[in-house]
């Protein structure tokens, strides 16, 4: 039987399909548009119910969030009528899992703990710019190169150096990339991704209720709910140090950890781009490893 109440989880998988309807024009899925203004961006709710093969009362409770327990066969109809691809289908599938098995007690933030043996694996990849990562993109542990890469990073206390954060609220973040865009645009994506299965958890609403009041530009991509996962990209930085640089990135899930990944930057060797990730390494000191202070620990900007 559905649920008539709204859950935060219902509400999520409302407000996906709602951002998918809105940014799907009626073109893009065969239908013939009038010559009369439309009021609503995208599909309207009907149209997409008609595209489905569902009922519009029935899409309206999933839409408003008081329906969390659509079919497979709904959701795959949906799926097909947006014209998603994979990645979205199944983000679409997770969140109504999460919707019909709903506890309405949020999950503690994950630890962020790095255990021993990846700070050594973070070492022994040297010159590679590398680092450990939370699922909320919190840096938790690195090697030499990989904090210098991204410049201006170790400015911050360590509580707060954070990968989203940085692109959106660092000055050198605009300078550092060229298709900087292009690096917010995937970001926000990515973390749309995570915090569609988890929305209450704290680690994630508390970043993104700082980059919400702080960033208009994550704001406004933030409303489009555009989700991709993490896949392997040349990623080019204009670094102050050393000069230009494109490099292959690798993100590697960490087994056994809550959400960790492993981030790893390489460049062939013998070509410029991997002599400067030699001179990166070279020129850059080891910072300690400390706790954060008090005053560090609240994550804030200076």
């Amino acid at each position: 039987m559905a649920s008539e109440s709204v859950n935060s989880e219902g509400a999520e998988l409302g407000r996906y399909l709602r951002a998918r309807r809105t940014q799907t024009s009626p073109e893009h899925v065969g239908l013939t548009v009038g010559t009369g203004i439309r009021r609503t961006p995208g599909l309207r709710r009907e149209e997409l119910a008609t595209l489905a093969g569902i009922s519009i009362d029935y899409y309206v409770r999933l839409e408003r969030g008081k329906e969390t327990r659509p079919s497979p066969a709904v959701l795959d109809s949906l799926a097909r009528a947006l014209r998603m691809d994979d990645q979205e289908h199944q983000h679409l599938r997770e969140l109504a899992a999460r919707a019909a098995r709903y506890v309405p007690e949020p999950p503690p933030a994950p630890g962020r703990t790095v255990r021993p043996h990846l700070r050594l694996l973070l070492e022994s990849l040297r010159p590679n710019p590398a680092y450990v990562i939370s699922r909320s993109m919190d840096v938790l542990a690195w090697n030499p190169g990989g904090l210098a890469l991204y410049a201006g990073l170790d400015d911050w206390p360590l509580k707060q150096r954070n990968l989203a954060r940085y692109l959106f609220l660092h000055p050198a973040a605009r300078d550092l990339f060229p298709d900087w865009e292009r690096q917010i645009t995937g970001c926000v994506a990515r973390l749309r991704a995570v915090a569609g299965t988890a929305p209450d958890a704290p680690d994630l609403t508390g970043l993104v209720g700082e980059l919400l009041l702080k960033s208009p530009d994550f704001a406004g991509l933030w409303e489009r709910y555009e989700v991709t996962g993490r896949k392997p990209a040349r990623k080019t930085f204009r670094h102050p140090r050393v000069g230009t640089l494109t490099l292959t990135s690798q993100p590697l899930h960490v087994e056994g950890t809550p959400g960790q990944r492993l981030g790893v930057y390489t460049a062939e060797p013998g070509t410029p781009d991997h002599d400067a990730l030699l001179l990166l390494d070279m020129t850059t000191s080891r910072p300690a490893e400390r706790a954060a202070s008090p005053s560090e620990a609240t994550g804030l900007q200076p």
